[in-house]
This record gives C-alpha cells, sequence and structure tokens, in this order.
C-alpha cells in the first residue's frame, strides 16, 4: 500500500511540474473557458492633479474637459529613475505596454530624446534589492542597437517599431516595482505606460518567479563560448534575445547551441549552427513569427553589420532542477587575411560584438551574477579610422549639389543632381596618417531617381558600377577594398556612368567616405602588406 501511495505521489507532481510548464505554451484562449481568480489592476501614466495642480500619484484620474486630463505621459530627465509601478501583492503582472518619443529632433523634442539602449528597465519583487528583470528597455522588447523595428511575436509585440508590449506573466508574492533609469544625457520624452496585473489573494506553492538578464561582450572573449545564462536553482529557461554586430566579413553564425542541464559538464542539449537556434536555415534574415524572429538585420557578410533576432521557447521550455548554463559558439566564416594559413573556412573563431536578454523562470535566488553595464558601455565602440564626410565634396559637371537631412543619417548628406551622365562626377578627399589594414566603404543613400556610378581611387578602377536605384529611399553601405594603405593624400572619385531603365534620373545621394578598421589578428597575420592595392583591388567578402 505505502508503494501505490508513493507511486500516486510522484504521478502527481509529476503532472503539477508539466502543468506549470505547459502554463508558458497556454496560448490562453483554453483558460477564458474557466473561472478565473483575482482581482484585475492597473498601474498607468494617466495624468492624476493634486491639489497644487500638479500630478499626484495618490489622486484619482483628472478625467474632466479641461486639456490638462490629457496630460498622460512624463518627460525623464537625464539620470533621473521614473517609477512606473509600485504595488502590494500577491499578483501578477500581466500586460506592459508603453511608448515615447524616438530619438530624432522634432517639434516636442527639439533636442532629441534618449533611445531606448540608453533606458534601463528593472524590476523587482517582494522587495528583493537585486533586480529581477535588468536589461534595456530596447533589447528586453528585442530592439536593439537601439533601433526601432517591428516584433510581432506571442509574449512580445512591438507594432509599428514604437509601441512596445509584452505578455510575460510576471509573478509576485509581497510586492512588484517596476522602473526605468535614463542613462541618456538627453531625456525620455513623453513616456506612456500602462500595466496590467491582478491582485491575488494567495499564490500556488512552488509558483517560480521570471527573470531577464541583458550581457555583452565588445568582443566575445576568445577561446570560450558566448554565456547567455547561468543559474543554479529550479525552473525552465524561455528565450533569449541575442545581438551581433560584425567585426570581419562573412558570415558569422556557425556557432552552436550549447545548454548544460543540472551541473553537467558536457552539454545534453547541442545545437547545429546558430541560424538552426533562431529557427531559421542558410543563414538569417528580417523576420518576425510568434516564436522566432530577427527583428534587425542590414546587411549581409560586411564588416561591421548588424543582426538581432529572438527565440522564444514558450511550448519547447528548456526545463531544469539544480541549474542551468546556456552558451552560444561564436563561430562561422572569415577571410583569408584573418585565417592564419591564409584560406577561407567555414570554421573559425570569430571576434564579433554580442549581447543578449535571457528570459527564464526559477524558485528561489538566482545566481545569476551577470549586471547592465551603463548606456556608456553598452554603446557599440566606433569602428571608424576615417570618415571623410560628403559636405566636403567637389563636383563637376552639369547641374548642383545640395545638403539634405535625412532620417536614415545622423547628419547631412549630400544630394548631387547632375543633369545627364556626361562629365559628371563628384570626388571626396581624405588623408591616411598611418599604415593599417583598413576597408574602404561609403555610406550612400539609394532612391528611385539615382543613377549607376563607377568608384575610382586615386584614379584606380574600385569594383563594378555601383547602381543606386531603388524603389524606396533607403541606406546602404557599399564596400569596396580591403587594404593597407600607404599614409598620404587620397582622392575617391564616384563617376557617373548612366541609369538604370526604372530610375528617374542620375541623382546620388552620399553621407560619407569610411575606412573601417580590421581585427588586430589581420594586421598580426600580415598576409597583404605588402601587395600593391592598386595592381589588384581586393574585397574580401
Amino acid at each position: 500500500m505505502a508503494k501505490q501511495i508513493l507511486r500516486r505521489l510522484a504521478v502527481l507532481l509529476a503532472g503539477a511540474v508539466c502543468l506549470t510548464v505547459s502554463a508558458a505554451a497556454d496560448d490562453g484562449l483554453s483558460g477564458l473557458a474557466k473561472p478565473q481568480e483575482g482581482r484585475s489592476m492597473r498601474a498607468t501614466s494617466t495624468f492624476r492633479e493634486g491639489r497644487d495642480g500638479r500630478y499626484d500619484p495618490r489622486a484619482a484620474p483628472k478625467g474632466d474637459r479641461d486639456e490638462k486630463s490629457n496630460w498622460d505621459n512624463f518627460r525623464v530627465a537625464p539620470g533621473e529613475t521614473h517609477v512606473l509601478m509600485d504595488v502590494k501583492g500577491p499578483g501578477v503582472i500581466t500586460h506592459i505596454w508603453m511608448t515615447f518619443l524616438g530619438p530624432e529632433p522634432q517639434p516636442w523634442a527639439r533636442n532629441g530624446s534618449a533611445n531606448h539602449q540608453e533606458m534601463l528597465l528593472r524590476i523587482y519583487w517582494d522587495g528583493n534589492p537585486r533586480p529581477a528583470v535588468e536589461a534595456p528597455v530596447g533589447d528586453f522588447f528585442a530592439n536593439a542597437f537601439g533601433r526601432r523595428s517591428e516584433v510581432i511575436s506571442l509574449p512580445v509585440i512591438v507594432e509599428d517599431a514604437d509601441s512596445y508590449n509584452c505578455y510575460w506573466h510576471m509573478p509576485f508574492r509581497k510586492s512588484a516595482r517596476v522602473e526605468i533609469v535614463n542613462e541618456s544625457d538627453k531625456p525620455i520624452s513623453l513616456l506612456y505606460y500602462n500595466i496590467d496585473w491582478i491582485k491575488k489573494k494567495s499564490l500556488p506553492a512552488g509558483t517560480p518567479y521570471f527573470y531577464a538578464q541583458y550581457r555583452q561582450e565588445y568582443p566575445v572573449e576568445k577561446g570560450k563560448d558566448y554565456l547567455l545564462l547561468e543559474t543554479k536553482g529550479k525552473g525552465h529557461f524561455v528565450g533569449a534575445v541575442v545581438s551581433v554586430r560584425t567585426r570581419s566579413p562573412s558570415w558569422f553564425g556557425e556557432g552552436d547551441e550549447k545548454i548544460y542541464i543540472d551541473g553537467e559538464t558536457t552539454p545534453s542539449i547541442w545545437g547545429t549552427g546558430t541560424e538552426d537556434y533562431f529557427l531559421s536555415a542558410w543563414g538569417l534574415k528580417k523576420t518576425s513569427t510568434p516564436y522566432f524572429g530577427v527583428p534587425y538585420f542590414d546587411q549581409w557578410g560586411i564588416v561591421g553589420g548588424h543582426t538581432s533576432a529572438y527565440r522564444w521557447h514558450l511550448t519547447d521550455p528548456i526545463v531544469f532542477n539544480t541549474g542551468i548554463k546556456v552558451t552560444l559558439e561564436h563561430f562561422g566564416w572569415i577571410s583569408p587575411d584573418e585565417n592564419p594559413d591564409y584560406r577561407s573556412t567555414s570554421w573559425n573563431e570569430r571576434e564579433d560584438d554580442y549581447s543578449s536578454v535571457a528570459f527564464w523562470y526559477q524558485t528561489g535566488a538566482p545566481t545569476f551574477q551577470a549586471r547592465a553595464p551603463h548606456a556608456r558601455e553598452r554603446r557599440l565602440p566606433s569602428l571608424e579610422r576615417v570618415i571623410a564626410y560628403a559636405r566636403d565634396a567637389h563636383t563637376h559637371g552639369e547641374g548642383r549639389a545640395i545638403p539634405q537631412t535625412l532620417s536614415l543619417y545622423d547628419g547631412p548628406q549630400i544630394l548631387y543632381m547632375p543633369e545627364k551622365p556626361e562629365g559628371a562626377w563628384l570626388e571626396i578627399p581624405f588623408e591616411v596618417k598611418t599604415k593599417e589594414p583598413l576597408r574602404l566603404l561609403l555610406n550612400m543613400t539609394r532612391s528611385y531617381d539615382f543613377g549607376q556610378y563607377q568608384v575610382y581611387l586615386n584614379g584606380v578602377k574600385i569594383g563594378e558600377p555601383l547602381d543606386l536605384y531603388s524603389a524606396e529611399i533607403v541606406n546602404q553601405e557599399y564596400h569596396l577594398l580591403d587594404f593597407w594603405p600607404d599614409p598620404g593624400r587620397y582622392t575617391l572619385r564616384l563617376e557617373c556612368v548612366g541609369k538604370s531603365p526604372l530610375s528617374r534620373g542620375c541623382y546620388l545621394g552620399i553621407e560619407s567616405a569610411r575606412l573601417r578598421e580590421r581585427r588586430p589578428r589581420v594586421r598580426e597575420y600580415g598576409h597583404d602588406k605588402d601587395r600593391d592595392w592598386r595592381t589588384k583591388p581586393t574585397l574580401y567578402n
């Protein structure tokens, strides 16, 4: 009889664990037909007027015909912390929505505003001084690099790249505090928010807490897999956002995910490639699905390319009982001049810049030691050794060149408008002071009335003509040359050679010519140091 009772208890305990895990996979529809316990609540930015006419969090919403009733937002000054929610439990946060102005100057913020990489989201449970959630607002909502991107997934939705929603359920027993720290030198402008939660009488024993933690390596550590999460305790890993800025040419994503469960020294969960972990194949491209996506992807295989991807383990949580370690190899293709044997293969340790947010539930206190650095350290370091802005360009031919401000760039571009291709060219001078391995590229605009241009450097033809036509106005970097230029003065010429049959004109838009640094091992190996780039201009892909 005792054995039967023990066996029955084991079945019941296993069922309880399955129910806890399967709750993460519940799409919400089946639960709507069941009784709901608790009382719905909301923390909001709606305006509450005190006796002095200013905002008072203790007052009721204003809610009259006075225009002040519509002042439902906050301005958070540089260095300040704004508390969005501070309530007593027990309860469960079920939805967070927020929005704010973008970083670009506009009528309501003429000098611009903080970008979401500079806003640090922190959430505290039960008065614990260590935040359970600590991540830049953008990265938490799968929007990396300070760029605004649309995300359409189940737990996170960023509609039109400016309304930030998350549906992670976040239980707490005693209290919950949600805050945003403005680590920018500019204000957070027009911050609106609603946080929906259910006040409960109690939470079931063993209910795990929600955690999310940011970390970064600029660049990744040599000889060591990139760490997304490492914690002791019992719980389940439910997702990750991983962002990569490439420092080498070619494809970065051959590295496997390696997940160590309950103290393993060899991972029992071992993947087949970075794009495979993010449920894509043969590389990554911009996409958004309920369980995985790539919100931001600019250009394939360049030095300085950006890729950010999310993967939610909603129906397939990674369960652990005593601990978990989640890592990602940083292996991929590299160019011959970064390989000691001067050859290109698919399996090389790369030195790219990585950042991530790990999402998980667990009982007890997590032991993950990562903390988010200040926004100054979260900003990716510049790779540019020389920037020659097009505002210093010289033009020739019938037509004019004017400065033009576009949201694609921090400063103005030059719009060159020749009336015909014959004799039309633009030249940008620059100076090199040190002989070192560099990549020459152009930061340019493509548009519906742009032409085709051939690049020359000090009279040497570089590559094939660039077709600048695009049905939409977009930014693109054109990578042209890997070389070791001698110190001295250089002139880059863009010479018009015609236009696409689809284009309305032969215009040209350019922000700058740039010399971008290569990884230190290119200098260390020195394969091309004595090669004359003029005789055979080379671009490594």
